[in-house]
């Protein structure tokens, strides 16, 4: 388990280890999801929206 603390400001540094993994650069945004007890974060970049790919009707890139 990776740990970090939030500042008075309520941010917090998401570790290299994970910042890596997940492919977490400056710049990307990352989106909260409350689930039971939890909360969840993630990494809103390609490979995220790229998942997402055949949940909608049509044809098209959803990045263009």
């Amino acid at each position: 388990m990776e740990t970090s603390i939030a500042t008075n400001k309520g941010q917090v540094v998401v570790p290299r280890k994970l910042r890596t993994k997940y492919g977490i650069k400056p710049g990307t945004k990352v989106g909260f999801i409350e689930q039971d007890v939890n909360l969840i974060i993630k990494a809103l970049n390609k490979e995220y929206f790229e998942s997402l790919a055949g949940w909608l009707k049509g044809d098209g890139d959803l990045l263009a």
